[in-house]
């Protein structure tokens, strides 16, 4: 009965009020955005969008990064619409069931191969969609992951030895959040004066001061991580910094003709799995040797429970249920223009999955607690 009841306590425990770990946040959103990139089915892809939104509204905090959602979703549009121009203005020479007979703007010799205008076809235009939508689709799977986990407690779980690389990294995903951060509050501001707000004379007077709350957030950040030390290293001996350099080349080297051993089946075989785990083995002991060289603390260190586990994995499921499709379901997951569009119970039930994310997850902090 102790056993059972501390089972149960444990499990009520990770179901309280918490921030779920952003590393499950961000490997359920890179699963989604897999299955995306596998697949120009746009009955699969709205799924994908659905899925994806409802997670976010689910499961998002009333933390300023959480507005960023919205910014993806207009970015995902606009790519969408310039997809589709691009197709349009380029993609005269498509074949098809014509839709609108464009004159051609006749191009010089040196530009062979492209042709500006001409007659739109139905299926060019749809070939233009179903690619704009793909990639809009992993835009807003990406801007999920953002929306949902903090970006900067990333740099609790980088490895010590890629945390300047982690740092760069956390500097340039939070550009999109801290626009949307200082959006509302510029917005909030300009709605206590008079003047012009939706017009496009209004415009410059949100623009610039939301351009210049960010440059300034991005300079304290940086400023505040050059103070906490973030990137230095302490000193170390000429012997040590040589065998982290040839540990990480080695490994280097031993990946790239390892990969390219399994890639080339004419390769000697020696070539493939023995230099891949060679590549390996170094790659690993170089980044162990280069992470003694920063220092750092952990304040209530992030930790994993079932909840993460299993957001993790509705993401794998996710993207390996769409990779699987790609190769054994073609027609489906590249559907025939001339055609509607069709969906497996595989891809239906394995897109699905996903939304075990919004279920499991536990509900965000709120601010203040």
């Amino acid at each position: 009965m102790t056993g059972a009841a501390g089972a149960r306590e444990r499990v009520g425990a990770a179901r309280l009020p918490r921030d779920l770990h952003p590393v499950a946040w961000y490997v359920w959103a890179i699963g989604l955005a897999t299955a995306a990139s596998s697949t120009t089915n746009p009955l699969v892809l709205g799924l994908l969008l659905a899925v994806a939104t409802l997670v976010v509204v689910a499961r998002r905090s009333d933390q300023p990064w959480a507005a960023s959602f919205r910014l993806y979703l207009w970015l995902a549009v606009v790519v969408l619409v310039t997809r589709v121009v691009f197709r349009i203005v380029f993609g005269g020479s498509y074949p098809g069931t014509v839709l609108l007979d464009l004159p051609e703007v006749p191009l010089p010799d040196w530009v062979l191969g492209i042709r500006l205008l001409g007659p739109l076809t139905r299926e060019g235009l749809l070939s233009g969609v179903y690619d704009g939508l793909r990639l809009a689709t992993i835009i807003v799977c990406i801007g999920a992951a953002n929306a949902l986990a903090n970006p900067k407690r990333l740099l609790r779980s980088v490895p010590p030895a890629l945390h300047e690389v982690g740092t760069a990294l956390v500097v340039a995903v939070t550009v999109l959040p801290q626009l949307a951060d200082s959006v509302r509050r510029v917005r909030a501001a300009q709605q206590l004066r008079a003047g012009e707000e939706r017009r496009v004379r209004g415009l410059r007077r949100v623009l610039v001061p939301v351009l210049e709350d960010a440059l300034e957030r991005s300079l304290a950040l940086a400023a505040g991580m050059d103070a906490r030390g973030y990137g230095r290293a302490p000193g170390q001996t000429r012997a040590e910094r040589w065998t982290t350099g040839a540990l990480l080349l080695v490994g280097l080297g031993g990946i790239c003709v390892g990969v390219y051993g399994v890639l080339d089946q004419t390769a000697p075989r020696v070539l493939a799995g023995p230099m891949l785990g060679l590549g390996l083995v170094a790659a690993v002991a170089g980044l162990a040797t280069a992470g003694r060289r920063v220092d750092r603390t952990r304040y209530r260190p992030d930790r994993w429970r079932w909840p993460e586990v299993v957001v993790v994995a509705s993401g794998v499921v996710v993207g390996a249920v769409g990779v699987w499709a790609s190769r054994h379901q073609v027609p489906i997951a590249y559907p025939d223009l001339t055609r509607v569009p069709e969906i497996s119970i595989a891809l239906l039930a394995g897109v699905l999955v996903g939304v075990l994310a919004a279920v499991v997850a536990p509900e965000p902090r709120t601010v203040g607690a």
